[in-house]
């Protein structure tokens, strides 16, 4: 029996990329889920118990995260949730295991430039168009336009958010630009 469950938190193991007997890639890391919560008698944040999980991903999901996620990094990962017990005759314990569907930074704590599987930055070249737009779309309407970078003008209806800091009291409005669609 599994059930399906979403979880943030940090790598806290370097990614292993191992192969089945079959020769199916598995990469396979542990994440640590901490809550945290507000502690009103203190004015401050206080952190909860951490929740540890085993996380395993299997073929393209697990190439493409050996080579895009480290220790260290903030996660939001979703799949199936197993929970084993395991003896080893000296001890017993239980594990709880994520078989995950997917797996992305998480964009809360920083940045990350998505490249599709086969293609490079080069790939899209120039991207400016004959009405002198610098949409650098690619052919399906995604922006190739990687963080930070600032459209030509804000009468283009594009929108970017170039984060140079990591301090959310540096970003205002008028960084994000008046275009955001938030």
């Amino acid at each position: 029996m599994s059930d399906t469950i979403t979880v943030t938190g940090n790598i806290a193991t370097d990614p292993e990329l191992k192969h089945t007997p079959a020769g199916i890639p598995v990469v396979t890391f542990r994440v640590a889920s901490s809550q945290r919560r507000f502690d009103k008698s203190t004015s401050s944040w206080v952190e909860g118990s951490t929740n540890w999980y085993s996380v395993s991903a299997f073929r393209g999901l697990a190439d493409h995260a050996h080579r895009s996620l480290r220790k260290g990094n903030r996660v939001v990962l979703t799949g199936r949730l197993k929970i084993r017990e395991w003896d080893t005759g000296a001890k017993k314990g239980t594990t709880a295991e994520i078989e995950v569907d997917a797996i992305g930074h998480d964009l809360l704590w920083g940045t990350t430039v998505f490249q599709r599987d086969g293609e490079s930055r080069s790939d899209h070249g120039d991207a400016s168009d004959s009405q002198g737009r610098d949409d650098q779309t690619d052919s399906t309407g995604w922006s190739t336009r990687a963080p930070g970078d600032a459209p030509t003008s804000a009468a283009d209806g594009s929108w970017s958010v170039p984060f140079e800091s990591d301090s959310a009291s540096e970003r205002s409005e008028e960084s994000i630009g008046a275009g955001a669609p938030f």
